[in-house]
């Protein structure tokens, strides 16, 4: 059956491509309203609208505000053209658009119910698209200004001049509009609908008609037409004018403003947004329900005004009916208005499915496109769409719209149902001469769009036709093909452009036999990207523009050098796809060289080699023996499975090159554009190479050690893995000697300790503790001096592999059983030093650390020296082990040691205490000893060689030791008195056996000069002789206390005589009192008879000083001297001469026994006293 003849009406007659709302054509009008689809959404929208607007004929309201939202070719004007119509109850050829309208509401009779009854009064609707109504010039009253335009047009007066349409209003208010008419037509021999027009250049004729017609003067006139303020309107005037012109009409009048591209008009225009909301706002309050503004937007009204929500909530407000339309019906529009079939058809179509519809789901079977994107479900399906596929419902739908958003269409180019009616409607035209096994490819809908692209599109397209008329290398396919590429070149997300996808977009029969098809199109394809017609990433391909074109010749014309691709191949491998830097074997990690060829990635360790070779390395090196060979001893080869890794890298390294290169900042904003769209095909490609080459990966072939492995399953990782595996067990053969690994240094220190302690049978390290040994044995054959450096450096490399924790474990077990020694800066270490770990196993301290096979110590030497220690430290156990052994040795002399440095530290300046050089030797003897440690033979033969020494400067210490202590304390006390006593030693000299005794504490206290002895034994003599000492000095310091005690009561009399009672001295009495009690407590602690002596003075001074203050205080007031003299003078008093002396040379001490002894001592001081007068006014004795 010929497909032309499969459908219900005509698939050539004409359908208009995109709804104008301005169209009102009788014979367009009646198609468009015989033939509009009310899908399932649109009865939605329908009952929404309706419902909401009946309500307003039952309660007056002000929310007549309703806003269509939708993108381009959703259908919103062509809904609102058919709200229009059904309003208005439009009449078109005879028929009311209601009685049109009654069967497509047949499956819902309540909302045509709505329409019958609104519709049964009169109504007016205003439909005009705003953007060709309004000024190219917007300003804030532009919308305004719009609605006053079609207002009064629709009034029948002249709204694009609002002074003449204001002008119109006015004279037919005052029924003059005929007159006026006619003067003008008499005087301008034309009709005023054709003067007005001009107006502003036919004032000669209007200001008289004007005049006469109004019955104004000309001047009046005059000022009129020349008032330039007459052209002003405001919202409240131009509503008013509506709300009076509803006024005029019945009660169930309605009009309605309905506003197509309101949203693209006003855009997110500050002004223009409030001057709709304040236009609707007012209408709705002041015309309640009888006026209607119907706005249809490519957007919903929230989204216009989102970015300032705060200001335009009440726009919204004023349009609370909102509808939002979308393409998602619209083949159920296409199955209805074109693809409806006749029922011989559907008969025809339901036996072509029945007998193909398995080839037909192997056909309809895409890779990697959306989950929708599919073929027919059933034969119901498959009659409805033919000759389409329900796939090209959807993704035409999407190419409409991405061709408008990507700047390649026209301005009316419309993306939903109608642009996709008359595309599929040419598209069926293409085949209505085939049979009903024919399907439409999709290139084919090409043709719907090209007249709407832009040159730059068709320009390829052409030029690739008249490649092939000039047979230049092109075949006829090849056009088809690159129509379909430049279709879906934006909708590569839904349907990638990958070959298996094009086979199925590109079948012309449901019986289409996909391998040769596949094959003609990669033909097609290969020649296209030969002559840079299209581009390609990884399996997919892209349409390439003119510009496109030149740039990715460019690209491909740029150069890379091999060993820049084969160090991104190793940048994928090792940093990526096996990023790891060590292998895992077990516990153990193992570093490894990376290469890929002959590259090396990365710092060579030296050790074992993981090498990849890829497409650029020479075949010769591929061979199976050259394989095998190269890969013996520690290298593994991994050969890569061909895979086009290398072909993606190189482009995406090209298009880098390429980038950077150019000075992209200065090229053109398209160039740009293709540079940036260029720079994510880079990075595709190297997702691409990356995908590629896990592939060649997993289907490469694998050699180790001189073997070719059989690696069957595993991802890349996986396989690679085992090839390490491999070889690691075959490199690192000695590996398995170690037992038991270590994780920690506590285990060590467990060793070390001896809180680990295993039997030699029982040790699972055995077997490598002897491979140390016999490494040790032969670097002292071959007299190599042995750091654990070099211990490490050894048994961590092949073929041991060991780790540096494990091989410090196995040499802490050597310490331990003493099998080997260890030296740090000379020093043998012992087990117990806390710092072993660190001299195992740090880096900073491994070089230092000196491991040597242990030198055992001759049961003789030990016996020997064992036997000296228990009686020098008079001790029974004496470990019998050399280590055990060492370390008594050193714990006991050390702390020996610091016993005699302490005794030592007591010898200072304040204690003169005897031999401190046998203390000092004592040190010097057992610091030597101590200095011997470091090596445990040369310990133990210095002490058999010194053993005498040793014990004679033991004995030479008892005396030391004896004194300090038990006699250290006579001797601090005797030394303390007789330092005490230095200050009255005249008056011990005294009492002859005090000083005999003082004498003879001196003599025992004091220690000889160097080469004499001390006698110790006489120190239990002090105790006495200080007895005698104390006893004679304490019997003199009570005679000297009662003596200066006598002379405090002296001074207070005297002080107290003074005064004689007098309250003017009292003052002076308290503080004297208070002075001499505190010295009465001096005196009686004090301890020294000089000191005692020292008091006289002070309390004499203090004495004389407080009767002289009393003195003064208790003289009579001076007389008042007497009146003066004129013109005498007085001369001035002569000052006296004064000689101060002291008491303590005018009376020495003496003892005087009888009156003539008291005689004599006065009369002597008498006669001095005289002898100090002569020569001065006044002595004064201190």
């Amino acid at each position: 059956m010929v497909i032309q003849n499969m459908f219900v009406e005509d698939i050539k007659r004409k359908i208009n491509g995109v709804v104008k709302v301005d169209e009102d054509e009788n014979k367009v009008l009646e198609q468009e309203l015989n033939e509009y689809v009310i899908t399932r959404e649109l009865k939605r929208h329908f009952a929404d609208f309706f419902n909401t607007y009946a309500e307003a004929f039952d309660e007056p309201t002000a929310d007549t505000g309703v806003w269509i939202s939708g993108f381009f070719g959703s259908g919103k004007s062509h809904f609102l053209k058919m709200l229009s119509y059904l309003l208005e109850n439009k009449e078109v050829n005879g028929i009311r658009t209601v009685e049109r309208f009654r069967k497509k509401f047949e499956d819902d009779p309540g909302t045509f119910m709505q329409v019958d009854r609104v519709t049964k009064g009169e109504t007016e609707t205003i439909l005009f698209n705003i953007d060709y109504e309004g000024s190219i010039n917007k300003d804030k009253t532009a919308v305004l200004r719009v609605f006053a335009k079609v207002f009064y047009n629709h009034l029948g007066f002249f709204g694009s001049n609002l002074k003449v349409a204001m002008l119109e209003q006015y004279i037919t208010q005052q029924d003059k509009m005929d007159e006026f008419c006619r003067l003008i037509e008499e005087k301008k021999g034309k009709p005023w609908t054709e003067v007005r027009k001009a107006f502003a250049f036919n004032g000669k004729f209007i200001k008289p008609a004007l005049a006469e017609a109004l019955n104004i003067s000309e001047e009046d006139a005059n000022n009129w037409f020349n008032d330039k303020s007459a052209t002003e309107l405001s919202v409240s005037q131009l509503v008013e004018d509506i709300n009076a012109y509803v006024s005029t009409k019945p009660a169930n009048f309605r009009l309605l403003f309905m506003v197509d591209e309101a949203g693209q008009y006003v855009g997110t225009d500050t002004d223009m947004l409030l001057n709709l909301q304040s236009l609707v706002e007012k209408i709705g309050s002041e015309c309640r329900g009888k006026v209607w503004v119907v706005c249809t937007g490519q957007e919903a009204i929230d989204e216009i005004i989102k970015v300032r929500a705060d200001e335009f909530s009440r726009i919204q407000a004023r349009f609370k009916t909102r509808l939002s339309l979308s393409s998602s019906s619209v083949d159920e529009v296409i199955q209805k208005r074109i693809l409806k079939k006749t029922p011989e058809a559907e008969r025809t179509l339901d036996a072509v499915y029945e007998k193909e519809s398995s080839g037909m789901r192997n056909l309809f079977s895409f890779t990697n496109a959306m989950p929708d994107i599919k073929g027919f479900s059933g034969p119901a399906q498959f009659a409805e769409d033919f000759p389409f596929v329900p796939y090209q419902f959807l993704i035409m739908q999407k190419i409409f719209v991405e061709i408008r958003k990507h700047g390649n269409a026209g301005k009316h180019f419309s993306g939903g149902e109608r642009s996709m009616l008359s595309g599929f409607q040419e598209a069926a035209q293409k085949v209505e001469k085939q049979n009903e096994f024919a399907l439409v490819p999709l290139f084919r809908f090409y043709d719907t769009v090209h007249s709407f692209l832009d040159g730059s599109i068709r320009n390829v397209i052409d030029r690739c036709s008249k490649a092939v008329e000039n047979h230049d290398g092109l075949e006829p396919m090849d056009v088809d093909v690159l129509k379909l590429l430049y279709l879906i070149r934006y909708v590569n997300e839904d349907m990638p452009a990958n070959l298996d996808n094009l086979v199925i977009l590109m079948a012309d029969d449901i019986r289409l036999e996909k391998v040769a098809m596949r094959k003609k199109l990669r033909g097609s394809l290969d020649r296209l990207i030969g002559q840079n017609y299209i581009g390609h990433t990884g399996d997919t391909y892209n349409f390439l523009t003119d510009e496109e074109q030149d740039i990715q010749k460019e690209i491909n014309l740029t150069q890379v050098d091999t060993g820049a691709i084969v160090g991104g191949i190793a940048k994928i491998i090792f940093g990526i796809i096996y990023d790891a830097k060590k292998f895992r074997y077990g516990k153990c990690d193992f570093p490894f060289d990376q290469m890929v060829d002959n590259t090396m990635y990365g710092i060579a360790t030296g050790g074992m080699r993981l090498r990849f070779l890829t497409a650029a390395s020479d075949a010769t090196e591929k061979t199976e023996f050259r394989l095998m060979n190269s890969s013996k001893g520690s290298e593994a080869i991994v050969v890569l499975g061909d895979t086009p890794y290398y072909e993606s890298l190189e482009a995406s390294m090209k298009i880098r090159k390429y980038v950077k290169q150019r000075n992209v900042s200065q090229m053109p904003k398209s160039a740009q554009d293709i540079i940036r769209g260029q720079q994510e095909e880079a990075a595709k490609y190297e997702a691409e190479a990356s995908k590629a080459l896990v592939e060649a990966i997993e289907n490469a072939k694998f050699y180790a050690d001189g073997e070719h492995l059989d690696i069957k399953s595993g991802n890349a990782k996986a396989k690679i893995d085992q090839t390490m595996e491999y070889l690691v067990s075959h490199v690192y053969s000695k590996l398995d000697l170690i037992g038991k690994n270590a994780d920690t240094d506590a285990e060590i220190m467990a060793v070390l300790s001896g809180a680990d302690v295993v039997f030699a049978e029982a040790d699972p390290n055995r077997d490598a503790e002897a491979a140390v040994e016999e490494y040790l044995e032969m670097q002292a054959m071959k007299h190599l001096p042995t750091s654990m450096a070099d211990v490490q450096s050894k048994f961590s490399s092949i073929p041991y592999g060991w780790k540096e924790i494990d091989i410090a474990y196995v040499m802490a077990r050597l310490i331990v059983n003493q099998k080997v020694t260890i030296k740090y800066a000379g020093t043998t270490i012992q087990p117990d030093n806390a710092k072993l770990p660190d001299m195992l196993r740090k880096k900073s301290e491994v070089g230092k650390t000196s491991i040597s096979k242990r030198v055992v110590v001759s049961a003789t030497k030990m016996k020997a020296v064992r036997d000296l220690l228990r009686d020098y430290f008079d001790v029974m156990d004496v470990p019998a082990d050399e280590d055990g052994l060492v370390k008594f040795i050193a714990d006991e002399f050390g702390n020996q040691l610091q016993h005699y440095n302490e005794l030592n530290e007591k010898y200072d300046d304040t204690h003169k205490y005897p031999d401190q050089t046998i203390v000092h030797n004592a040190i010097t003897a057992t610091q030597e000893v101590l200095n011997q440690k470091k090596d445990n033979i040369a310990l133990i033969d210095y002490l058999l060689k010194k053993g005498d020494d040793l014990f004679d400067q033991k004995d030479a210490m008892g005396n030391v030791e004896t004194f300090f202590k038990s006699q250290v304390g006579t001797f601090d006390d005797a030394a303390r008195l007789e330092h005490e006593m230095q200050a009255d030693l005249d008056r011990i000299a005294q009492y002859a056996a005090a000083y005999e005794a003082l004498n003879k504490i001196r003599l025992i206290i004091t220690v000889p000069s160097f080469g004499q002895k001390f006698n110790y034994k006489r120190i239990p003599e002090l105790n006495g002789l200080m007895q005698t000492v104390r006893t004679a000095h304490d019997q003199m310091l009570d005679e000297k206390r009662a003596e200066i005690l006598e002379t405090v009561r002296q001074c207070m009399e005297a002080i107290h005589t003074a005064a004689d009672g007098d309250p003017k001295a009292m003052d002076i009495i308290r503080k004297s009192d208070t002075y001499f009690d505190g010295y009465k407590t001096k005196i009686n602690e004090c301890k020294s008879i000089a000191l005692l002596d020292g008091m006289i003075i002070p309390l004499s001074k203090y004495k004389d000083d407080a009767v002289s203050s009393i003195e003064i205080a208790l003289m009579p007031p001076a007389p008042k001297p007497a009146a003066e003299k004129k013109d005498v003078v007085t001369p001035a008093p002569r000052q006296k001469k004064v000689k101060s002396y002291s008491r303590q040379i005018l009376f020495p001490a003496k003892t005087l026994r009888d009156d003539a002894d008291i005689d004599a001592y006065v009369e002597k001081i008498r006669c001095q006293l005289q002898n100090l007068l002569d020569g001065c006014d006044e002595i004064k004795l201190n």
